[in-house]
């Protein structure tokens, strides 16, 4: 019999790994249709790992949202788009050794962050979605249709208020360009479109003329 425990870290260690490798697939693949599947495949590992950890919200939100909708929609504009795969290739070599200098300088500078924080971590309680006997997503909107309400109701006021100010700031008048105006389509009245007239019935001549009789003598 399997451990559970022993189970759980061989998978966690295996969803690590393909993340990993994922991501670095994401950054080296030289085809961006591939580039983009190997994101897609990224973000599912990581579903997975999250999933291990008993956040099971944020693994379905990251696959619904990000995986479902996020990346279908960059898979569909990089394959229309007509993208010189030379000039990116020659840009990409360029700029690699200030790329791996930054990420070096990054790496080092979270591994000190962490470094720290774990000299100065305190011992975490229980789980409390497991204390209170619900699942993580059932706690999660107890905790914030409650407690949280009035935050997270200002976040979506400022995510509402951002969306409308995209709009409102992408709204531009072009010349040359056709619009609509829902109030003039609204208001228009069928007498102002159609204009009925009563007329004679013509019937169109014969294009061919009539042959000529002959006259008998």
């Amino acid at each position: 019999m399997i451990d559970p425990s022993l189970f759980q870290l061989v998978c966690f260690y295996a969803f690590a790994a393909v993340t990993v490798v994922a991501a670095l697939s994401v950054i080296t693949l030289r085809n961006s249709v591939h580039a983009v599947l190997a994101l897609v495949l990224t973000f599912f590992s990581t579903a997975c790992i999250w999933m291990l950890a008993e956040a099971e919200f944020l693994a379905i939100a990251l696959i619904v949202v990000y995986v479902g909708a996020v990346m279908v929609l960059f898979l569909f504009v990089v394959m229309m788009l007509d993208i010189d795969q030379e000039k990116i290739r020659e840009g990409f070599v360029k700029f690699l050794p200030v790329g791996l200098i930054v990420a070096v300088v990054m790496l080092v500078e979270m591994l000190g962050l962490i470094g720290v924080r774990m000299m100065h971590t305190q011992t975490m309680g229980e789980n409390p979605a497991t204390a209170a006997g619900m699942s993580n997503t059932q706690w999660l909107g107890m905790a914030l249709y409650t407690q949280y309400l009035l935050p997270f109701e200002i976040a979506a006021l400022i995510l509402t208020v951002g969306v409308i100010a995209a709009v409102a700031l992408t709204l531009r008048h072009r010349a040359g360009t056709r619009k609509q105006h829902p109030s003039e389509q609204v208001a228009v009245k069928a007498t102002d479109r159609v204009r009925i007239i009563k007329m004679a019935a013509e019937r169109p001549a014969d294009s061919q003329p009539a042959p000529a009789q002959e006259s008998k003598p």
